[in-house]
């Protein structure tokens, strides 16, 4: 839709009326063709923590986390922007400066030390972490460099107090091999773990340090995905390949993603930290229609604003009492004496309600920078522009003649403490100046609807530089191939594998993530169990099982192994460990047998269940049940169930009640056609 000029704007029409015009569709309705129209393009970063005894570069216990609250000491820092050896500031790092955060430090004793806070030079390098950085470099069919440089990566929003990341590039050049596409991998990394957040609220963010410098490996694709199913199909298959080696942690926050999306026309943002892969379609959907909205708005705008390069806001400082403002949705900003302020923004009539996400649009690309850079907690601002009216007509008519607005302007509200409105202007300002470039180059924070918020600007490209501290690593040879002798099966490899077998693919996932593949080729090989059978029991009867009961300390998963290789020496069917699974689960420290008796198993002859077929037979004649539509054999085998439970298949038991049958039918019809 196109404005006449001083046409008045309805912006609930608006926003249906630019949802419509930018193409959206609802994931669930998306083809391949709506992908291709707005250029889909996306990459991964997966982060995997190691499984080691030790930190990266200190001897601090790694994996090891505190409870709420619990912390020994609290260290305090501000962050400040320094010169590159350029003459230049980082773009991040202005931005951080702003926020004017303190970062607040949580210590533990026992997992941190002097190293955190670069009062200690790096320990050498932890060779397990290395070691297992490797197998997964070669699982990735990486090419291995010949030597490992340790590098710094700056981390300017806090997470580390250092403001620097040790990280080492590994393998480079790698491919994957998923279902229907091969996936190019850029690199593989070994590095430092980030603090682990516990709050950001006003201008204090606190961060637990027990997470910090636990060995993380970051795998990094091309962006091949062209489609927001490939790209989970994608984070999948590598946390995947990662768990299968069975010395990674798992866990929340032991495996998260940075996902990378772009538009044609458009521009790579980055979706920080998504620790759910069934996240990943809904927010790469959504974030490349937000791109092509944003591409959308910046093409309105150079057709209404004819110097982008010289547009600036006006503003003016309110009374709230004065104004009148009185509306919930301001009570905060009058209780806390907060200041207010009203801005003009020219030319930008409809571009306030314009859509850029389900449920959102431009205004709160605005709201979500004043939460992070001006550090002002929403609710921050009303506009003019509002789907549901705040304030009356007779206000904005107001603002609007004071600031000597015209119908082509639209008007934004906001408020606040007092020292953060000139960050407020600035932030705004800002971000309405880049909407005439198209889309901001930043990283956003995702939630389980599928939408996102600004997090931060990202960083330049000059943020890695040579550590001095640490001296390179040679590889050697003949121990690289020593660790590719012993790779596990590639995923895919498991996959054909599980398919050859009959197994069903919906258990695929189930198994891979935890690992299972060894063991449920053990059961399948060694104890000779059906594969459809060993596969269901993981991926459907223990799946099950996880979902509806806390699981024991004392359990794991070989615990299957040994319970199968229980029955089959007591010749008990298999079919029993159905049953059983749940009880092995919830007390895997009892015996089998005692577990056998809590499901009041009882060991019945084969040779006894089968004698009982004849007596059956006649009882079920003499009470009128025929075989007609099998009848008879449905009848007999519901009585027969509870002693054959466990000592004799049910299709072998319905096998022989049903050949009887047909015996005795025949025998019958003989005996009618003497007579």
């Amino acid at each position: 839709m196109f404005l006449m000029k001083n046409e008045k704007i309805d912006p609930r029409q608006n926003y249906q009326t630019s949802r419509e015009a930018v193409g959206y569709v609802p994931r669930a309705k998306a083809t391949q063709e709506d992908y291709d129209r707005v250029g889909f393009k996306s990459g991964i970063e997966v982060h995997q923590q190691l499984k080691t005894r030790k930190k990266l570069f200190c001897n601090c216990p790694a994996g090891r986390y505190n409870r709420k609250g619990e912390y020994d000491a609290e260290i305090i820092r501000h962050m400040r922007p320094t010169l590159s050896e350029l003459g230049e500031y980082d773009g991040t790092a202005l931005m951080e400066f702003k926020t004017r955060k303190q970062i607040v430090y949580q210590i533990r004793n026992e997992t941190a030390c002097t190293y955190d806070i670069d009062d200690t030079p790096p320990f050498p390098l932890n060779r397990k972490a290395l070691e297992i950085a490797l197998e997964l470099s070669l699982l990735c069919r990486l090419n291995i460099v010949g030597e490992v440089h340790i590098i710094r990566k700056q981390y300017l929003d806090g997470s580390i107090p250092t403001g620097f990341q040790r990280t080492a590039i590994l393998g480079v050049e790698g491919v994957i091999q998923l279902k229907n596409k091969t996936v190019r991998i850029i690199q593989l990394s070994l590095e430092e773990d980030s603090c682990r957040e516990v709050s950001d609220v006003g201008h204090v963010r606190v961060y637990q340090t027990d997470r910090l410098g636990i060995p993380l490996i970051e795998t990094v694709t091309y962006p091949d995905f062209s489609h927001p199913d490939e790209v989970q199909e994608g984070a999948q298959y590598i946390r995947f390949l990662n768990r299968s080696t069975g010395k990674v942690l798992v866990g929340i926050g032991a495996g998260r993603e940075d996902v990378n999306v772009s538009c044609r026309g458009g521009d790579r943002v980055e979706i920080k930290g998504v620790s759910h892969n069934r996240w990943i379609p809904e927010l790469t959907h959504n974030e490349v229609f937000r791109q092509w909205s944003l591409l959308r708005i910046r093409d309105l705008l150079k057709k209404t604003v004819q110097d982008p390069r010289g547009w600036r806001i006006s503003s003016k400082s309110l009374d709230a009492e004065e104004y009148g403002l009185i509306q919930p949705e301001v009570a905060k900003a009058r209780e806390s004496g907060y200041g207010c302020s009203a801005l003009r923004l020219p030319g930008f009539r409809g571009m306030l309600s314009h859509f850029t996400q389900p449920g959102q649009m431009f205004a709160d690309e605005l709201s979500g920078r004043l939460k992070v850079i001006a550090c002002i907690d929403k609710p921050n601002m009303i506009h003019s522009e509002e789907l549901d009216p705040v304030l009356p007509p007779e206000f904005w008519d107001r603002i609007r003649n004071e600031l000597q607005a015209d119908e082509e302007d639209a008007l934004v509200l906001l408020w606040g403490p007092e020292e953060d409105i000139s960050t407020a202007l600035e932030t705004v300002e800002e971000r309405c100046q880049l909407a005439f470039e198209g889309v901001p180059r930043e990283s956003r924070k995702s939630f389980s609807d599928g939408t996102t918020v600004f997090e931060r600007v990202l960083p330049g490209p000059n943020r890695m530089y040579p550590d001095t501290d640490s001296v390179p690593i040679s590889l050697d040879y003949d121990a690289i191939e020593e660790i590719r002798s012993r790779l596990p099966l590639d995923v895919h490899e498991m996959y054909a594998r599980m398919t050859e077998w009959g197994i069903p693919e919906d258990t695929y996932p189930y198994i891979l993530r935890n690992n299972l593949f060894p063991l449920l080729t053990r059961i399948i090989e060694e104890l000779e169990v059906d594969p459809v059978f060993a596969g269901t029991l993981f991926g459907h009867t223990l799946k099950h099982v996880e979902g509806r009961h806390p699981r024991s300390p004392d359990f794991r998963y070989e615990v299957i192994y040994d319970l199968m290789e229980h029955l089959k020496k007591e010749g008990i069917e298999p079919a029993l460990a159905r049953e059983m699974i749940e009880e092995r689960y919830q007390h895997p420290q009892i015996d089998i047998e005692s577990s056998l008796a809590a499901i009041k198993f009882k060991k019945v002859a084969e040779a006894e269940i089968l004698e009982k077929i004849p007596v059956l037979c006649t009882i079920a004649e003499e009470s009128g049940i025929s075989e007609d539509s099998g009848a008879r054999t449905r009848w007999m085998m519901g009585q027969l169930r509870p002693s054959a439970r466990g000592n004799i298949s049910l299709p072998e038991l319905h096998r022989h009640v049903k050949e009887y049958n047909s015996q005795a039918r025949a025998h019958s019809n003989r005996e009618g056609a003497g007579q």
